[in-house]
C-alpha cells in the first residue's frame, strides 16, 4: 500500500475493541493517526472520506489520502461535524457484509455497516491495492474474506 491513509479515531472508543489496533505495529504503512473527542474540530486538508452517501470509490480516487473515521455509527454524525477540509465523499460498493458480531442493545447499526478494518481493506481493494495483510490480527478475517470474495476480487 503506497498511498497515504488518515485514521481519525474517536477517543471514547475502546482500543481493546478497535479492529484497527493491530495496524499500530505496522511501521510499513503510511498512516496518520488522529484522535479526537466529540465536538472537537479537526483539520484534515484534502482527502477522500469513506462515507455511505458518497459516490462509489474507484482507482481514480487514489490521488488523495484516504480518510477513515473510527467511531460508533451513533457518534459518527457528531464526529463528522468537526471534520474540516476539502473532502471528496466516496462509498464502498453495496453488498459488502461484515463478519464482526455486533450486539448493540442501544442503537441499530446499519445493515451494510462494516468493522473499521473491513472498511479499510475493502477501500484498498476498490482503489486497486488489495492488501490482505491489513487483516492480520483480525479474528474474523477469514469469514469476512469468504463473505465478500466476489466483491473484493482484484480485476485482472
Amino acid at each position: 500500500m503506497d498511498h497515504s491513509l488518515i485514521l481519525l479515531r474517536l477517543n471514547k472508543e475502546s482500543p481493546k475493541k478497535c479492529s484497527l489496533t493491530p495496524l499500530r505495529q505496522r511501521h510499513d504503512l503510511p498512516v496518520r493517526w488522529i484522535h479526537c473527542v466529540l465536538g472537537e474540530r479537526v483539520e484534515i486538508g484534502a482527502a477522500v472520506l469513506l462515507h455511505p452517501e458518497g459516490d462509489l470509490l474507484s482507482p481514480q480516487d487514489q490521488d488523495l489520502p484516504l480518510l477513515l473515521i473510527d467511531s460508533s455509527w451513533r457518534d459518527l454524525p457528531r464526529v463528522l461535524r468537526g471534520v474540516q477540509g476539502d473532502l471528496r465523499l466516496r462509498r464502498l460498493p453495496n453488498g459488502l457484509r461484515t463478519a464482526y458480531p455486533r450486539h448493540s442493545t442501544t442503537f441499530q447499526d446499519p445493515s451494510n455497516g462494516l468493522a473499521s478494518i473491513e472498511a479499510l481493506h475493502a477501500a484498498c481493494a476498490m482503489l486497486g491495492r488489495r492488501d490482505d495483510s491489513l487483516l492480520d490480527g483480525y479474528y474474523w478475517a477469514d469469514e469476512y474474506l469468504r463473505l465478500n470474495e466476489d466483491l473484493l476480487a482484484t480485476p485482472a
